[in-house]
């Protein structure tokens, strides 16, 4: 049925949600996407957890999409000697590759890339930035720093280099063969970890090989640089605000959040927000009014997502957490302020039939009272067009294709259903109609505005709109 909200969530699952019942009910309280954490678990895990969610999705008769996020390159020290060190403000602190392990004046750091990319007066981020480093000189395999920001330090913490792009690939060995599960599964999404720049994204296609949609993790500086060409060779991208707040000042995520939300919109890409949303909800009942805001800010600025990491993965609340957060998101929608703050950030239609249509049917859904707008889509183009214009009329996708209904449910204001294609324009319009009062669309004495494309089934070729009305249809020419 007609979903209560534009704004998706995504739920991780994980040690406290991985049982068919829990999975049931975070959908039940609101979950549109579930997230499988290749970081955590093992396949066996994430494998049972699939199954879980393809039998809801036949069961309830809705796509349900699933992503999988690969972990990427960790990059950690070593060891110590004993396990853990105390550092001083001030002091030296060496970094080598040798695989001794370390002491209060050195640590091994077994990443050749990462000692390549340094130079003197760099900055070096241990332990998600508790700890601080300056380099004062550096060489083959060795660097030689300064403590700015000091603390204790123990085995494997994070390392991170702000400002500067690895020699890396955003894809390990471990990556490798989870993808290989993960595509053999016929997982709808990968998230691509670690992304520094588009050829990064253009690796992760060629493997993939038009099997999955790519999402890709904004969470380096050197990433937003080159911002807009990620989002375009990317299916969707997430702000992962926990990493980028690691390598930037807290008081630069803000905008930055923002900067991707507009890019992504322009490009009528998906975006979600991620990390810290309600996180005090892992071990309490209720958010704070800080964390409800935050969600907040996220909907009013148009985000076509937003995730729940370890509140639904490991916390103790998961299924309220869900509910929570899909109560907030209601409530902005709601809010006398909401449509005016996501009005803009479309991009420019292109001259093209497609472009045209969707602009066209916008402006119908603007001018008349209709129930709703129904995009008939192979690809999922269409129902993107629409959905980025960000219509005060809901948005009902048909689609002859899984795949396709499951890669725009992710999208703002989709429902998305699974539905064998129309054979002729009487077909359409019965179809449409059927389904829209089938799902909680229809409207007595309001119209449907109908976008499709003729030859039907033919992806690309959107160029017709027609109005059907309880006293029968009307077709508008294109152009």
């Amino acid at each position: 049925m007609r979903p209560p909200r534009n704004t998706r969530i995504v739920a991780t699952l994980g040690p406290a949600s991985s049982s068919a019942d829990m999975i049931r009910a975070l959908w039940e309280a609101g979950a549109d996407m579930f997230r499988l954490n290749f970081s955590h678990g093992t396949h066996e895990d994430h494998l049972e957890r699939f199954k879980a969610i393809r039998r809801l999705e036949a069961e309830r008769g809705r796509p349900i999409p699933i992503l999988a996020d690969l972990q990427g390159p960790k990059l950690r020290l070593g060891v110590f000697g004993a396990g853990r060190v105390m550092l001083t403000p001030g002091q030296s602190f060496r970094l080598d590759l040798s695989d001794e392990p370390g002491d209060e004046t050195r640590a091994p750091l077994p990443h050749p890339e990462i000692l390549a990319a340094l130079e003197p007066g760099r900055a070096l981020l241990l332990d998600d930035g508790k700890i601080r480093l300056r380099v004062r000189a550096c060489g083959a395999g060795f660097a030689e720093t300064e403590v700015l920001v000091a603390g204790p330090l123990s085995n494997r913490k994070g390392v991170n280099i702000p400002d500067a792009v690895l020699g890396l690939s955003p894809l390990t060995a471990k990556d490798r063969k989870d993808l290989a599960f993960a595509l053999e599964l016929g997982i709808d999404w990968i998230a691509l970890s670690f992304v520094q720049r588009p050829e990064d994204v253009g690796e992760a296609r060629a493997l993939i090989g038009g099997r999955a949609r790519i999402l890709s993790k904004l969470e380096k500086p050197s990433a937003i640089e080159r911002l807009d060409e990620i989002v375009a060779l990317s299916d969707a991208v997430m702000v992962a605000r926990g990493d980028l707040g690691v390598e930037l000042p807290p008081e630069d995520v803000p905008g930055l959040q923002k900067r991707i939300l507009r890019a992504a919109r322009a490009a009528g890409k998906p975006v979600v927000v991620a990390t810290q949303m309600l996180e005090s909800m892992i071990e309490a009942p209720t958010p704070t009014r800080a964390e409800a805001s935050d969600v907040a800010t996220a909907v009013f600025a148009g985000a076509d997502a937003v995730m729940l990491s370890a509140e639904s993965a490991a916390g103790r609340y998961p299924v309220e957490a869900v509910a929570m957060m899909s109560r907030i998101i209601q409530r902005v929608e709601h809010d006398p302020g909401y449509r005016a703050g996501i009005g803009g950030g479309g991009a420019t239609p292109e001259r093209t039939d497609a472009d045209a249509i969707s602009a066209a049917v916008c402006q119908v859904a603007g001018v008349l009272p209709v129930s709703a707008i129904v995009a008939y889509t192979s690809s999922g183009s269409t129902t993107l067009r629409i959905a980025r214009e960000r219509p005060e009329a809901p948005i009902l996708s048909l689609t002859p294709s899984a795949a396709t209904a499951r890669y725009v449910a992710l999208a703002w204001g989709v429902h998305s259903v699974h539905t064998e294609d129309a054979g002729n324009v009487e077909d359409m319009v019965a179809k449409a109609t059927g389904i829209a009062t089938r799902e909680g669309f229809g409207a007595p004495g309001r119209p449907l505005v109908i976008i499709a494309g003729m030859p039907f089934g033919t992806p690309g070729a959107t160029n017709l709109l027609r109005l059907a009305r309880p006293d029968g249809p009307q077709t508008l020419p294109a152009g």
